[in-house]
């Protein structure tokens, strides 16, 4: 019998191999994306020795900005799963603040999480840890033959192809990067490089990918989902409340990712301030119904 390895520390076994660096091809794109990634690391070398409290509180705001609204509430939350809506002129603000995560564009994005919501933990998830920890962190992201063998068409998205504004940020995208990065230098100099962009992004990076890693390894389920999420409080911490991964994958259309009261969830919050405002709309949340049958209790009732 074939042993397979698990996970260190957990229980998920690792049952498909990748060849994440050597013996694959490297396609240009590849090639691309391990450059900007590491370009970003590189500037983290020069964190310590350009340190101001200047620089890291712009680089903290920029985090909030980008990560909060950019990334896990607009791309997140509202581009993917449409769990809010908002008036335009705020999702395209919010969406835009989302870019400069550099991330990929808003189409690119919600294309591959919808697909790893459809293919959770399966064969074609992009980044499942099936795989190993490294590749369900970041080794799927410098290996677009991996992901073009799971989609050659990405016809999920048809909802923001439809929108100008999203197709346009999807022609330009580089553009509006080179220009952030061109005003960031001229606010402040290399400082401001290094902490608003090189300690920003990597953090940015690395927390967004400790959802797709960790919080399908280390963590506790809550929820009876037929797939690796776990609910991930330290994850939590530092995302903004997108670590309680098993309530998301329980209920994926849900606004609220905490849904304990302790369960700390920042861009939950930030919804509840923009709803009371008048500005947030058809909110979502789980019905008692749903989670009923989602619950492990439920499971053993009805067998």
């Amino acid at each position: 019998m074939h042993h397979h390895p698990t996970i260190f520390f957990s229980d998920v076994i690792i049952t498909r191999k990748r060849n994440m660096l050597w013996g694959r091809k490297w396609r240009s794109l590849d090639i691309k994306m391990a450059s900007g990634i590491m370009f970003f690391h590189v500037l983290v070398v020069f964190a310590p020795s350009t340190f101001t409290w200047d620089a890291f509180l712009k680089a903290f705001l920029f985090y909030i900005l980008t990560g909060l609204l950019g990334i896990t509430m607009c791309y997140h939350r509202l581009l993917a799963h449409h769990s809010l809506k908002l008036p335009k002129w705020l999702e395209y603000t919010f969406a835009y603040l989302g870019v400069l995560a550099i991330q990929r564009d808003p189409i690119y994005w919600v294309s591959i999480h919808r697909y790893h919501h459809q293919y959770v933990d399966l064969e074609k998830d992009p980044h499942t840890p099936t795989y190993g920890f490294w590749f369900s962190h970041m080794g799927w992201l410098f290996d677009s033959g991996y992901i073009m063998e799971k989609y050659q068409e990405r016809k999920n998205v048809e909802d923001l192809k439809n929108q100008a504004f999203y197709r346009f940020i999807k022609r330009t995208y580089m553009w509006h990067i080179f220009g952030f990065g061109a005003l960031v230098y001229a606010w402040g100099g290399f400082p401001y490089i290094v902490w608003i962009l090189g300690v920003r992004i990597t953090w940015g990076y690395h927390v967004t990918f400790l959802v797709n890693s960790a919080c399908h390894i280390w963590g506790k389920r809550a929820w009876n989902t037929n797939d690796l999420s776990r609910n991930n409080w330290w994850v939590a911490m530092v995302t903004f409340g997108e670590g309680w991964h098993n309530n998301h994958h329980a209920f994926e259309y849900s606004a609220r990712h905490g849904l304990e009261w302790w369960q700390i969830d920042v861009s939950w919050y930030m919804i509840c301030f923009l709803r009371s405002m008048g500005l947030a709309t058809n909110v979502k949340l789980p019905t008692q119904a749903h989670k009923l049958k989602k619950s492990f209790a439920s499971d053993c009732k009805f067998k």
